[in-house]
């Protein structure tokens, strides 16, 4: 019987770029890559979790109450699409979608359009510039609330500043809150008193990107500062400018604070906004929560429109790198 003895095969080195051998303690690419996963969840989790409660929850429940007749007592009873058919047919909704309508025309472009006009002077060297900066922006950050009280006390027809101020130079009182037309017009003033200081800060800092050499190019051409102006700066703000068309579109289909304070709605229903509509249907006498969850529906669908055409047009921009 004979017996034989195999040698063992030497361990060999593991060459340079060749994948390492699995081990018992050693994870592949594959668990890296859902470990990394992992950890990125947990910290975006708690976003997550806000935007859940806090959005998509009431989202989804308004749009399911849109298709219900909810009341503050009883049981809800599924209608269908009878809500949208009764919105649609209701001459009182019209009315506030043209309110909202001429409220954004009138609000968007004289708020951007004061902001860049500031935001050019200020860019200069113009005394206190820091200390006008400063003025200009506070209306951003305070309440919508404290707006709509030093409008209501500057708009009163009783003891208003500027009824004051018409009577000291012998004009007849204006009729603030009794004429559609100016009630509209005040509420316009505060609304853009508040959006002007963001708009000029938003150009302060585009301002800051447009190269010198330009308008230095265009001044040996002989253009003028309002040449200059038109024809160099303006066109080089069209991505802040669409920025704020934009923001400042979805804040007018938003605005609730200002007109509840100032007008409530009317007189009649000249005020009277989408948001304040929607409002005095879900939590006013009637509560009607079906409806009023159906008119906001609406307001999602217009504001989804805004979004939607933004985001187009940042993907168009990164499609072409970034030219405009």
């Amino acid at each position: 019987m004979s017996t034989s003895t195999q040698a063992a095969p030497a361990a060999t080195p593991p060459t340079a770029g060749a994948p390492l051998p699995s081990s018992p303690g050693r994870t592949g690419p594959a668990g890296r890559s859902w470990r990394e996963s992992l950890v990125g969840y947990a910290f975006v989790s708690p976003n997550l979790v806000l935007l859940v409660l806090f959005l998509f929850v009431p989202l989804v429940s308004a749009i399911l109450m849109s298709f219900q007749d909810v009341s503050s007592f009883g049981p809800s009873s599924w209608v269908g699409i009878d809500n949208y058919r009764r919105l649609l047919s209701e001459d009182v909704f019209w009315r506030t979608l043209t309110n909202t309508l001429v409220f954004t025309l009138a609000t968007v472009p004289t708020s951007i359009a004061i902001g860049l006009v500031l935001a050019v002077l200020l860019d200069t060297a113009v005394p206190a510039r820091t200390v006008l900066r400063t003025i200009i922006f506070v209306p951003i950050v305070i309440s919508g609330l404290v707006v709509a009280l030093i409008g209501l006390l500057m708009f009163d027809e009783g003891v208003g500043m500027l009824n004051g101020m018409l009577a000291a130079v012998g004009i007849d009182d204006a009729r603030w809150q009794t004429d559609g037309t100016l009630a509209m017009v005040s509420v316009v003033v505060m609304t853009v008193w508040t959006r002007v200081g963001f708009a000029m800060v938003i150009y302060l800092a585009a301002l800051q990107d447009v190269p010198r050499e330009i308008h230095e190019a265009a001044q040996v051409d002989g253009a003028g500062a309002v040449q200059r102006f038109w024809w160099v700066t303006v066109p080089m703000l069209s991505a802040p400018t669409f920025f704020l068309v934009v923001m400042n579109i979805i804040w007018s289909f938003q605005v609730f604070d200002i007109v509840y304070v100032m007008t409530g709605g009317g007189p009649g229903n000249d005020t009277e906004m989408l948001v304040t509509y929607a409002y005095d249907q879900g939590f006013g006498p009637t509560r009607d929560f079906g409806y009023g969850s159906t008119i906001g529906v609406v307001i999602f669908l217009l504001t989804l429109v805004v979004v939607v055409l933004r985001l187009h047009r940042e993907r168009r921009e990164a499609r072409s790198g970034g030219v405009r």
